[in-house]
């Protein structure tokens, strides 16, 4: 049974009866118009989920109500009804946009089976626009929280570009939201409803990660006893979405190279390549530019994949948006944790500004959610928080800058702060890395970033490499 609201037009009384019964009979709610002027009047103030209407009407016929409805009432579906001998007009009426049409005399399983498919259909129509306003809404770039002007401009380029099919390289620290911006470049293109495919290139041993990305045929290794199909080939007609990915092995590159030239993929194991539409969005927190000096990442590749390079900023470099980042973290684990009355006072809120996030976005979240847990009484209070939010840091001033008055370059001063930081601790990393209050992928990045090489053992110079990581990781 059924509460939809179905609108019967006819000037024929007695089958305009007919149809009202027969339509109550099977659970709708049905209104009745014996002509198309009352008909559009019961419209706008009832808004069925269905018009039938007759088409020969006198005054305004069933093809000019059709045209009426469509041209105001766009979404609402229409049934035409005709007698026999008029197929014809009927054709006639689909084409002008009616969903169906019904021959006189009506047969009433017919009459059930043609209007519950046409609202059948129109439901999941409507199921659809609300679950794509839904995706709209969590994947859209206003999604992604902070009214910074750093952040506003990297989201400007980003919305521009999501239209076009150019490749784009988001270079940002970990934890900054690099997926959660290339899920807002995909669902803001023309490839919205095609897949979505993720890939992290960091997190898959070197052996498989070709089968992983590219796909294999049966028989093209030990163990691969069927065909696979790769993340590329997945991603089809949609967007390939690949995360860090400096830590591509240079075999791969080739090939990667090949499909974004050529529209190309080759299988493990496979006698011919294969034919994809794939848009290609990367990201990294590597400095790129020094691995193609360093010979460790293609140059051509690079320049392939970074048509149009976006630059997420690190927390630190908006700590405007921290408040309204902490407020909807706040908000969303106290529900989720059933603490619905748990109070954040905002006179809290400068702790969280001051605190420079070496783990930007996710490490916030994550502290949020440890106080939320943590917290015994109602009120969050200073106690509640961490050593390192309560701990004031040392001024700047302290440090006796002498700013000099024809100018000064941070990029300099920021490496010799790195340089000396790293001489204070014998190159060592993780010390150095816990002096500047930063990761020791932070560090690990500006160390990149400035061309910063640490000494070996025996004084020779080494490429950077994470000192925590163990012996031959990439």
């Amino acid at each position: 049974m059924t509460s939809a609201r179905i609108l019967v037009v006819d000037d024929d009384e007695n089958l305009r009866w007919v149809l009202e019964t027969q339509l109550q009979d099977m659970g709708y709610a049905v209104s009745t118009a014996a002509d198309g002027q009352a008909a559009l009047a019961s419209i706008e103030k009832e808004a069925p989920a269905l018009v039938l209407t007759d088409l020969k009407m006198p005054g305004m016929s069933g093809l000019d109500l059709l045209d009426r409805i469509h041209a105001d009432y766009p979404e609402m579906p229409v049934v035409i009804v005709t007698a026999f001998g008029t197929i014809q007009s009927a054709v006639q009426a689909m084409r002008a946009g009616a969903y169906d049409y019904l021959t006189k005399p009506i047969d009433y399983e017919e009459l059930g089976l043609v209007v519950g498919r046409v609202l059948e259909h129109f439901r999941l129509v409507a199921e659809v626009r609300t679950l794509r306003s839904s995706l709209d809404r969590k994947y859209g770039f206003e999604n992604i929280i902070g009214r910074s002007e750093a952040l506003l401009s990297v989201l400007d380029t980003a919305a521009r570009a999501a239209l076009s099919d150019a490749t784009i390289m988001i270079h940002a620290e970990t934890g900054t939201g690099k997926e959660l911006l290339a899920r807002a470049i995909h669902f803001n293109s023309r490839r919205r409803d095609k897949p979505f495919i993720t890939i992290n290139c960091g997190a898959i041993p070197r052996d498989l990660l070709e089968s992983e990305l590219f796909g294999h045929v049966k028989g093209a290794f030990t163990g691969a006893t069927a065909n696979k199909q790769g993340k590329v080939e997945l991603a089809d007609r949609g967007t390939l979405f690949l995360d860090e990915i400096g830590e591509m092995p240079g075999e791969l590159q080739v090939k990667l190279l090949r499909l974004i030239q050529q529209g190309e993929l080759e299988k493990v194991g496979a006698t011919s390549p294969s034919k994809v539409d794939v848009r290609i969005v990367t990201a990294t927190h590597r400095n790129l530019r020094a691995m193609i000096e360093d010979g460790t990442f293609r140059e051509d590749l690079y320049y392939r994949l970074a048509v149009i390079p976006l630059e997420l900023p690190p927390l630190r470099d908006r700590a405007e948006d921290i408040p309204e980042l902490v407020q909807y973290f706040f908000v969303k684990t106290r529900e989720k944790m059933g603490r619905p009355g748990l109070v954040l006072p905002p006179a809290l809120l400068p702790n969280f500004q001051n605190y420079r996030w070496p783990g930007n976005v996710r490490e916030l979240e994550n502290v949020i959610e440890r106080i939320v847990v943590l917290t015994r009484g109602d009120e969050i209070t200073l106690g509640d928080l961490p050593d390192f939010l309560r701990r004031e840091r040392a001024a700047v001033d302290t440090l006796q800058l002498e700013l000099p008055a024809k100018g000064i370059s941070l990029e300099a001063v920021e490496k010799e702060l790195l340089t000396r930081a790293l001489a204070k601790f014998g190159g060592n990393q993780t010390h150095a890395a816990a002096y500047l209050d930063i990761s020791r992928k932070a560090l690990i990045y500006r160390m990149e970033k400035h061309g910063i090489r640490r000494k070996g053992a025996e004084g020779e110079e080494d490429p950077v490499k994470d000192d925590s990581a163990p012996s031959g990781a990439a």
